[in-house]
């Protein structure tokens, strides 16, 4: 089956084939989103899965973040853990296909689980869907890239390569408070678009 396909996420979550789910916002995503003071911020998690990022930032009071997904059964999921979130901002749609404007776009575990050859076109369009002023921050496995996945590792150098030519780099940098499966495993960064 096609990773590229909403079938084939749809298949894992209704086979309960979702060893990535950690049942939590990683400590990161947390550390980061706790930072964050303008509440009016316009906020996406694409590839959300089960989204407890999504979840996190709406109970905190951050009342214009979108959810997206092209499976449907995590947003099921999602809505019944958080039923009074808004249903027009749960995109069940290709990311490949949005357009809307952001002010920050929150990674976790949707560019690994992408096909490889997918990541320049993902930097293209995360370029185009951030406001001037906006950013992309969250986490990318490291690890090396194989065949094997997903999920798909990668190194900060081929990272620098793909986000370089749209994005200036603020920060991408080993995590340190990486939950104790990943520790040693994930890179932290936050990028802006060039424009």
């Amino acid at each position: 089956m096609n990773i590229g396909t909403q079938q084939f996420w749809e298949h894992k979550y209704n086979s309960s084939n979702t060893f990535w789910d950690i049942g939590h916002i990683s400590t990161p995503l947390k550390t980061y989103i706790d930072q964050l003071e303008n509440r009016a911020l316009k906020i996406l998690v694409p590839g959300a899965g089960n989204s407890y990022e999504a979840e996190y930032l709406f109970r905190k009071g951050f009342k214009h973040v979108y959810v997206l997904d092209f499976a449907r059964p995590p947003l099921l999921n999602f809505k019944k853990r958080v039923p009074d979130f808004p249903d027009a901002q749960l995109l069940h749609q290709d990311f490949f296909t949005l357009s809307m404007s952001f002010d920050l776009i929150l990674e976790q575990a949707f560019f690994c689980a992408l096909p490889p050859k997918s990541r320049p076109e993902y930097a293209r369009k995360m370029q185009q869907l951030l406001s001037p002023a906006g950013k992309l921050a969250g986490l990318l496995f490291d690890f090396p890239l194989s065949d094997e996945g997903p999920p798909f590792g990668g190194s900060k150098e081929e990272y620098l390569e793909h986000f370089s030519p749209h994005f200036d780099i603020l920060t991408m940098e080993r995590c340190y408070n990486s939950i104790k499966p990943r520790s040693g495993r994930e890179l932290f960064f936050i990028l802006r678009p060039k424009k």
